[in-house]
């Protein structure tokens, strides 16, 4: 079989959009040159790569496993351009990194402290949920993941690499929002609005109250953060949320964080990758920075650490 890095480029760009108008406008092609050049690689392969129902166009078997090992092959090459621009020093790379939607508070202040640090690096941020953070390291296809915990069923790398507390947040005028000490189960009679099935939020907050032999009642489900606030701030129940979130809301008064025994729920962010994974230089370096002084630093770019976190720390230490 005889292909060309162009033909396999083209099939990508295809095979990613699914349409060779939209593979075209990516590529600085015309159509009729992206069709030539899919046409010239199903020749060279000897099986058809798309096939079209209706007006949509699908990725065949073979297709689907030229895609798989598509991916793989630019990425080796990206590797490999990087490796040896590392070798006149790190002034160049692309670090390619997918984050929880929690961790995306903090993840702009780290990309922005490290890209200051090095400043030829390009930077790609892909925010998403667990469910997709998953797949992502069953795929290989970043970098690295910054998510909470990591799965036990894939074989992965976990470095954790800062506090994560989780903490219960009901509006100023709630009846427990100036109570001292409360007892788990009078904060189990509250109403919990809660993270989407599978969120790494709705798992840690399950577990807890599980072992602390309690059933909560749970509201309405929400997929963001950002909805969760916005409907604990109307009324319509308690929330528990990653303390990192809620820093601007709990200064300007628009939120509180109640004070209730075994709270706040300690975890950490952890930075991931698939185990046997040769990371790039721009990815040692991402982890080297987070590992090293990067938290602090990133956290200084916004003024400091945020204070709602370091009273929250301080709080439980008493306890």
């Amino acid at each position: 079989m005889h292909l060309t890095i162009r033909q396999l480029k083209v099939f990508e760009a295809v095979a990613t959009h699914l349409s060779f108008t939209k593979a075209a406008e990516e590529l600085y092609l015309s159509q009729p040159a992206v069709s030539m050049q899919i046409k010239q690689l199903e020749e060279n392969v000897g099986l058809p790569l798309f096939e079209k129902l209706g007006k949509k166009i699908h990725l065949t078997e073979a297709g689907m496993e030229l895609h798989h090992y598509g991916r793989s092959i630019f990425k080796q090459l990206d590797e490999m351009e990087e490796v040896l621009e590392s070798m006149k020093g790190l002034s160049r790379g692309r670090l390619d990194i997918a984050v929880a939607s929690t961790v995306n508070y903090f993840a702009p202040r780290a990309l922005g402290a490290f890209s200051r640090r090095y400043p030829g690096i390009s930077l790609s941020l892909e925010v998403t949920n667990r469910e997709s953070l998953m797949r992502m390291l069953e795929q290989n296809v970043k970098d690295l993941v910054l998510m909470g915990q990591p799965p036990e069923d894939i074989d992965l790398i976990s470095e954790p690499f800062m506090d994560n507390p989780l903490v219960i947040i009901a509006p100023p005028d709630h009846p427990l929002a100036k109570e001292k000490n409360i007892s788990l189960e009078r904060i189990a009679e509250e109403t919990f609005l809660m993270r989407e099935a599978g969120s790494g939020t709705q798992l840690a907050m399950s577990r807890f109250f599980q072992s602390k032999g309690l059933e909560i009642q749970k509201g309405m489900e929400m997929t963001r953060n950002e909805a969760i606030k916005q409907a604990v701030r109307a009324g319509l129940g308690l929330g528990i949320v990653s303390v990192h979130t809620i820093e601007l809301e709990v200064e300007s008064g628009r939120l509180v964080v109640l004070d209730v025994e075994d709270f706040p729920i300690r975890r950490k962010w952890f930075m991931v990758h698939r185990n046997g994974k040769r990371l790039s230089p721009s990815a040692r370096a991402f982890r080297d920075f987070l590992l090293g002084d990067g938290v602090q630093e990133s956290l200084a770019l916004a003024g400091g650490a945020p204070s709602i976190l370091s009273s929250v720390l301080s709080l439980d230490e008493v306890k």
